[in-house]
């Protein structure tokens, strides 16, 4: 008479965990399969092993959104950088590009970076890096700041200064009849 084996339980099989080193080709994405062949299960009656698939999950990045092959990433810069134009550091996947932003960027204007996005893990053309740029407000000023805005102000003729008229006044007045108009809607009524 035969024993089984305990490990086994006669099936000729016993399970065990083992490290792989798997070749990652670079721009691989979430949801990505990577195909090893003959790292699967043994076939029945001792057939030929079957293949591994290792499903690809990316984490994100801190500094970069991705769609698709191409990447995004956000750039904040002051006022005055947006307003006289500068050259700024940004980072892109391997180390650091020099960006030139021009006099009188706007709030969200996209800059284009070719071929500095993500590689194609299928050979295909590398994406691109898009660069917004979000122009920061401060949110508070020393002295020298808020007089120099100020000053700015004055010769926009905007009107920013705390001792005028604030817009829900000026509304206010719009909207309320004068005497002279209330008078003359109230001829207006007497005619009609």
């Amino acid at each position: 008479m035969r024993d089984d084996c305990t490990g086994c339980r006669g099936s000729g099989r016993e399970m065990k965990t083992i490290k792989l080193e798997v070749k990652v080709p670079a721009g691989v994405d979430t949801g990505m399969q990577l195909c090893l062949r003959s790292e699967g299960e043994p076939g029945p009656g001792g057939g030929p092993r079957g293949d591994l698939y290792v499903d690809i999950s990316v984490k994100e990045h801190p500094l970069f959104i991705r769609e698709g092959q191409n990447l995004i990433c956000e750039i904040p810069i002051t006022f005055s950088q947006a307003t006289l134009g500068t050259e700024l550091e940004i980072p892109i996947l391997k180390g650091r590009h020099s960006l030139t932003i021009p006099k009188g960027t706007q709030p969200g204007e996209i800059f284009r970076l070719k071929r500095y996005g993500m590689p194609d893990p299928h050979g295909g053309p590398v994406g691109d890096l898009f660069v917004h740029v979000q122009v920061e407000v401060p949110q508070k000023l020393t002295e020298q700041q808020e007089m120099l805005i100020r000053e700015l102000a004055e010769l926009e003729q905007a009107h920013v200064s705390p001792h005028r008229k604030s817009f829900f006044e000026k509304l206010k007045e719009y909207f309320t009849p004068h005497e002279s108009d209330a008078s003359e809607a109230a001829s207006m009524i007497r005619w009609q």
